[in-house]
């Protein structure tokens, strides 16, 4: 097959066709994603005004609302821009941009629910040692690592992604850029790349994912050993709540990253990844805080203060 410089513009195929039902889906992918940067603002708004979310569980929240906000800014505006003007390319400069700011969102996403999930095994299983075992200098360490190794990610599968030479046709049967879709336009042996996305997909995705089972095991335990009914029946919906979530993210990013080649479906990798991308940042908000009793209670006298004022 031909090959072509890799400056060539992308072609981004995109999520909808222009279809009655197809334009439906994409006013509610649009719904979701505007509900998903307001509700992630407010929270990191909150966490920021009010002094007393100003914790290492709560610090390690508004990381995560961040990381929803800039990983649906990064994704959304250039697909509906796509649709509707049905101008679907995309220079290899911003495409290379897309891969690195969303492995770098993703990756660090992965490690920081892992803080997450350390941090509610310790408030859970450890309350009175909570202010040593999870103290603000490993609270920062932890933040800090997990921004850092997502965007060591970022950089090497972007750098490695558009060292390639594509083929002729540039079209991504997508509706963003991410690394598995440029790999299968490549003219080249990509068999070492992919083993070693393989590699960083385990220590990426499977390490932290463990983490976190091992952690809401362990916090499971100490539920059932508490004496009474509503306790354990408050903590089971919290456990489950954030572990359906976590299950969501993390099932969708190794369906992704970590299926064989001979397996992938173009139509199937669009859903999926709409899953991890658009729909989890929706629901972060609602299972990590806005169920919370203090962020409600914050959330009113904000309403409040507002209205008076």
């Amino acid at each position: 097959m031909e090959k072509s410089n890799i400056t060539t513009d992308f072609i981004l195929l995109g999520l909808f066709n222009h279809t009655r039902p197809h334009l439906f889906l994409f006013i509610v992918v649009m719904t979701i994603a505007i509900a998903s940067l307001n509700g992630n603002a407010l929270m990191l708004l909150l966490i920021l005004l009010d002094p007393r979310f100003h914790t290492p569980m709560y610090f390690l929240l508004s990381q995560l609302s961040l990381m929803d906000i800039m990983l649906v800014s990064t994704i959304v505006p250039k697909m509906a821009a796509d649709y509707l003007t049905d101008k679907k390319s995309i220079s290899a400069a911003a495409c290379g941009l897309q891969i690195f700011v969303s492995l770098t969102l993703g990756g660090g996403e992965s490690f920081l629910l892992a803080a997450m999930s350390y941090d509610r095994y310790v408030a859970v299983c450890h309350p009175l040692r909570y202010p040593v075992l999870m103290s603000w200098q490993l609270c920062l360490r932890m933040t800090v690592g997990s921004w850092f190794l997502g965007a060591m990610d970022g950089i090497m599968q972007a750098a490695a992604t558009l060292s390639f030479p594509f083929c002729r046709a540039h079209q991504i049967d997508h509706f963003f850029c991410e690394a598995p879709m440029l790999v299968r336009l490549a003219c080249a042996d990509t068999s070492v790349f992919e083993n070693v996305m393989y590699i960083c997909c385990v220590l990426m995705l499977l390490v932290p994912f463990s983490l976190i089972l091992t952690s809401y095991s362990l916090i499971l335990s100490a539920v059932l050993h508490m004496h009474t009914t509503e306790a354990r029946r408050k903590a089971f919906s919290t456990c489950s709540s954030h572990l359906s979530v976590v299950g969501l993210f993390y099932g969708a990013a190794i369906f992704i990253y970590m299926r064989p080649k001979s397996f992938r479906s173009a139509n199937h990798d669009k859903v999926v990844s709409a899953f991890y991308t658009i729909f989890t940042p929706v629901l972060n908000p609602l299972i990590y805080s806005l169920r919370n009793s203090e962020v409600k209670g914050a959330l009113k006298r904000w309403l409040r203060k507002c209205t008076v004022s």
